[in-house]
């Protein structure tokens, strides 16, 4: 390399000639760690400009905090990251769906990409894509989680799913839920089962998740409620756990409650009022009192709900 005598500013670093790998590397001293060890950043191209070039995008990356793991940091790398650690707790359902979803539309077609290249282009692009077969929102979370947990770990300057909105893609399946009709031929049809009408009438009028009720102890069963409270507590169920997952709920707290409750004051219907759910599961109660008396006496173990599972203290049915 050619030597014009002149030299460099200072903090500018060096640039040499490696004959091993045969590339011009541009070197700088960015600080010192504790120890007074200095910290070398370095960068390389085929020229002594494409060198110095890659050197102020490294030292860029420095200055924002960036690790040296970012520069070669891909989309793949983050979301399997997010699969692996960023999924802790949910059900194995949940992270296998999760997991199809991103090999499947995600890392299939942006999995090579460099994170710190991802443009909001890019992502539209991708998004627009898949809008038309698919639902997009879900795809638009998981790589959004993905490169929040890589901004986390300063492996990305900035996250620019955050700049893209979401397409409309494919209508999602028609609803489930039930009409005034159907929701009357359940309760009618529910009148057969002694042990399960209380459950369903219970689970339909209140709205309390059928994972939820089937967790659901005479503990957490209030019939008669604090009228004299202030604010006064109607009849509720407490909604403390459910079969799903870790045994947690998604069902709110309601202050000024200790737990998520569902309350069992009947509200007024269309046509006529609902049923009082206090008085079912009162009735119910009443039901299974006798059953476990019964059974007791012929030295028989009392009965369970129906596909309960968890603790074994004293459940609604």
């Amino acid at each position: 390399m050619a030597n014009n005598g002149s030299r460099r500013p200072r903090g500018e670093g060096s640039i040499y000639w490696d004959e091993n790998r045969q590339r011009f590397l541009a070197a700088v001293t960015v600080g010192y760690t504790p120890a007074g060890k200095r910290i070398v950043r370095r960068g390389s191209g085929k020229t002594e400009a494409a060198a110095r070039a890659n050197l102020k995008e490294v030292i860029r990356q420095y200055e924002a905090g960036l690790t040296t793991k970012a520069r070669n940091h891909t989309v793949r790398h983050a979301v399997e990251d997010w699969l692996a650690y960023g999924l802790h707790g949910r059900a194995k359902a949940t992270v296998d769906k999760y997991r199809n979803l991103c090999q499947t539309h995600i890392i299939s077609a942006l999995g090579a990409r460099k994170l710190r290249e991802l443009t909001a282009t890019d992502v539209d692009r991708w998004l627009a894509d898949k809008a038309r077969s698919l639902s997009t929102r879900t795809l638009h979370q998981c790589l959004n989680r993905a490169i929040n947990r890589a901004m986390a770990r300063d492996l990305v300057a900035r996250n620019v799913i955050g700049l893209c909105g979401v397409p409309r893609g494919r209508a999602g399946r028609p609803s489930k839920s039930l009409d005034f009709d159907q929701a009357k031929a359940l309760l009618q049809a529910a009148q057969s089962t002694a042990l399960l009408h209380a459950y369903v009438t219970v689970s339909l009028l209140t709205g309390a998740r059928t994972e939820e009720l089937r967790a659901l102890t005479w503990d957490h069963v209030d019939l008669d409620g604090q009228p004299d409270a202030d604010p006064p507590r109607p009849p509720a169920i407490d909604v403390w756990r459910s079969v799903r997952e870790g045994g947690d709920t998604k069902t709110p707290q309601v202050p000024p409650y200790p737990g998520p409750t569902r309350p069992l004051r009947p509200r007024p219907a269309p046509a006529a009022r609902a049923p009082n759910r206090a008085g079912h599961l009162e009735r119910h109660r009443d039901r299974v009192r006798v059953h476990r008396r019964h059974r007791a006496r012929r030295g028989q173990r009392p009965p369970r709900v129906p596909a309960g599972r968890g603790p074994s203290r004293t459940r609604p049915g």
